[in-house]
């Protein structure tokens, strides 16, 4: 790609003047984050940059996997409720009000029944203030995406990603497993706790995940160890905090970390695939149900005229 082609220029004339492989790298962090940078600066201190990259490439790629899953696991529903969305504007718009200039002729002034009634009323406030509503779409996209823009709003986006039925235990999962992969990869890397700590808090990618990470570090500050603070926060389950203080009494905290992020992979992995599983029958039901409706409310009226003509 030209773009990267560019920054791979870059690096190298850093280098070429005397700056260091993670200096090139600082000199275009708009590509590489603030975790690259730091473990190649790690890696250049201790002398092991090839081992330190073969992590880097390593955790790149596990990460990329998983939020490639959980991705996946959205786009599904996603795409079928955008399509029933625009089955059900075309019937509304387009469809029902056929069937009411019909119903009105044959039933002579008689009143339609009620669910078919209420569908025709829905009709034709979306046949008439289809700019209305399309416009109510696109404010209340925009003002979601200034809302989470905010500091509040981005904490309660947040909580509601990680507490919400079903889905939540899933996005809690992956941001284990994203900590405790970034956190062992530094630790082994060779970079200092506290400073493994912080490029952990800033790439967490969830602000009650950083706030916990951020009580974690500030103790650590004080001499206390991981896991204690770690559980206090509430953040983590159990099992990931007995395990880090393992991994602490035993001087294998970086291997202990990989094994989690390793479990809790799979458990996203397991998830995501049954997730899909339910998501399918369910969306189809649901398309079915709406579509069910409208057909049965154009339905009824005719019942009415068969009686109406006998």
């Amino acid at each position: 790609r030209p773009a990267f082609r560019e920054v791979v220029e870059n690096i190298a004339d850093t280098i070429r003047s005397g700056g260091n492989f993670s200096d090139g790298l600082a000199g275009n962090d708009r590509v590489f984050d603030r975790l690259y940078i730091n473990m190649v600066k790690a890696g250049e201190a201790g002398g092991v940059l090839d081992t330190v990259l073969e992590r880097l490439a390593l955790f790149m790629e596990k990460a990329a996997r998983i939020t490639g899953k959980v991705k996946a696991a959205m786009i599904y529903p996603i795409i079928i409720v955008f399509v029933a969305t625009a089955i059900v504007s075309v019937l509304m718009v387009f469809v029902v009000p056929k069937f009411q200039d019909i119903f009105s002729g044959l039933l002579k002034g008689a009143p339609l029944p009620a669910l078919t009634q209420g569908l025709m009323d829905v009709s034709n406030f979306f046949k008439n203030n289809y700019l209305l509503a399309l416009g109510a779409l696109v404010g209340f996209y925009i003002a979601f995406n200034l809302f989470g823009k905010t500091k509040f709003g981005r904490r309660v986006l947040d909580w509601l990603l990680i507490h919400m039925p079903v889905l939540g235990d899933l996005f809690l999962k992956a941001a284990i497993a994203r900590f405790t992969r970034t956190f062992g990869t530094l630790l082994a890397s060779g970079v200092p706790i506290l400073q493994a700590l912080i490029i952990t808090r800033d790439t967490s990618g969830n602000v009650h995940v950083a706030n916990a990470i951020n009580v974690v570090h500030d103790r650590v500050k004080e001499g206390d160890n991981v896991a204690k603070p770690l559980e206090s926060t509430h953040i983590f389950p159990g099992m990931v905090t007995s395990m880090i203080e393992v991994g602490e009494e035993t001087g294998s905290l970086p291997d202990m970390l990989a094994r989690i992020a390793d479990t809790y992979d799979e458990e996203v992995d397991n998830a995501v695939a049954a997730l899909t599983s339910i998501i399918e029958p369910i969306m189809i039901v649901f398309m079915a149900v709406m579509v069910g409706t409208i057909v049965i409310a154009l339905f009824l009226p005719l019942v009415r005229i068969i009686e109406l003509l006998t």
